[in-house]
């Protein structure tokens, strides 16, 4: 039998960046909040700091800081008629179970999703017609616009000391920056990273091929820095441990660091972990959510708490796992197209290369989680099919010119004086590497 305790106004299912700012908005505006955060409490100066941080073993190969597929986890099937299979092993999607959530092992890549995301079924048929997408593809506009969403890009970069240049200020294109982003307030708080050997080759590479290489923004201060709150970043020491480890420079932009400590000293803030959020309860009707119920996952022991809002702020499957188990919305039938709770998941895909060059030696242990230089000539820039050069189009659907790739970045691996490869490719996100 669950204790049921007092209501609350707010109820916060997930403790990372989401859920973090919320609590703080929110307790702020002066509304009693309760996170229920899965994992465990853990701080910079005792849990990321030298030496112990620097433990490849333990973040990289198990998965310290993340969810324990081996206790909980999806199911994946391609199509509905295969038996879903448990996934036991992270991969490509790698939520945490901390307090901070993902945004204390992330990189710190931070992009701005423009009018190209937002409205890109009206963008698409304005520009090429209303049977240009095909009928099975599912592709819908957000009904939200970037302008809207500006100044919370701004906000928020600020708070997480994103490094970064701007190109493209109150309509003003500025060298250096990218210049086919959309129009932003103010520059970056912060400057660009230092360049990498890597970066520095690719922008020249692009740049002489008439391309726009720019800076990668990243959530990696690059110098001490004060955020709008007070909370103090040291500079990135680019020691590579970056991308499944917590920050032990306080450099990356993390909500442990930033957001959590000030919802956490506001008295209408409660915090508690090894919460485990098993059901969103709804009252008679089923028409209204009332609450949560959720488990202590050191005990055992099963608790309800009743809420007027409750935010589900796990990571986009969780959530949906937990809407599908507590009757919430209709599920999407891939079939019918019909169902809203699933609908339109999907997840970034990418190719890479690998490039050797001959007495040159990169020391990429010696980076950022966000070294490196990119380019959107490809993505964001409505001129790239000026020549509507769509020929591809002909043979296969309509929507495979529809570009979809963020951008193309620099990787590269050393090579030994005769040309052959040592080792293995090392990913630009700060991994450390193994030659």
């Amino acid at each position: 039998m669950a204790t049921k305790l007092k209501e609350v106004d707010v109820v916060i299912v997930g403790l990372g960046w989401t859920g973090g700012i919320l609590a703080k908005e929110l307790t702020e505006a002066g509304l009693k909040v309760v996170a229920l955060e899965r994992g465990a409490s853990r701080s910079s100066e005792n849990d990321y700091s030298l030496p112990n941080i620097r433990d490849e073993l333990r973040y990289v190969v198990r998965h310290d800081l993340m969810q324990n597929t081996a206790r909980d986890t999806i199911t994946v099937r391609n199509n509905p008629k295969q038996q879903a299979l448990p996934m036991r092993r992270l991969g490509s999607f790698l939520p945490g179970e901390v307090v901070g959530g993902s945004g204390v092992h992330w990189s710190g890549h931070t992009w701005r999703w423009t009018d190209m995301e937002f409205k890109v079924r009206s963008n698409y048929e304005e520009r090429y017609g209303k049977k240009f997408i095909p009928d099975d593809m599912t592709i819908q506009d957000w009904g939200i616009s970037y302008a809207e969403l500006e100044p919370y890009y701004d906000k928020f970069e600020y708070t997480a000391a994103v490094s970064g240049k701007a190109g493209n200020i109150a309509g003003q294109i500025l060298a250096g920056g990218n210049p086919f982003e959309a129009p932003r307030k103010r520059d970056y708080p912060l400057p660009p990273l230092t360049p990498i050997l890597a970066s520095e080759m690719f922008t020249d590479a692009a740049r002489n091929a008439g391309y726009h290489p720019f800076p990668r923004p990243s959530a990696n201060a690059s110098q001490p820095y004060t955020n709008p709150d007070g909370a103090k970043f040291g500079g990135c020491q680019y020691c590579g441990y970056c991308q499944r480890f917590g920050c032990e420079a306080n450099a990356k932009g993390s909500p442990h660091m930033t957001v959590i400590p000030i919802a956490m000293r506001n008295p209408n803030f409660e915090l508690r972990t090894h919460s485990w959020v098993t059901k969103v309860l709804k009252d008679s009707d089923g028409k209204r959510v009332t609450g949560v119920t959720y488990t202590n996952v050191l005990n055992g022991e099963e608790f309800e708490q009743p809420a007027a809002i409750v935010l589900l702020c796990a990571y986009a499957i969780n959530n949906v796992h937990l809407m599908l188990l507590s009757g919430i919305g209709a599920p999407y039938d891939p079939v019918a197209q019909k169902g809203v709770v699933g609908r339109n998941y999907c997840y970034q895909t990418g190719a890479g290369a690998t490039l050797f060059f001959d007495g040159k030696y990169f020391n990429p242990f010696m980076n950022a989680g966000g070294s490196n230089a990119t380019i959107d000539d490809f993505n964001t820039n409505w001129a790239f099919d000026a020549r509507r050069m769509i020929s591809s189009a002909a043979t296969t659907s309509p929507a495979a010119s529809i570009p979809r790739c963020r951008s193309a970045t620099a990787r590269c691996r050393r090579a030994p004086r005769n040309g052959a490869a040592t080792g293995s490719a090392q990913r630009q996100n700060g991994t450390r590497p193994r030659w």
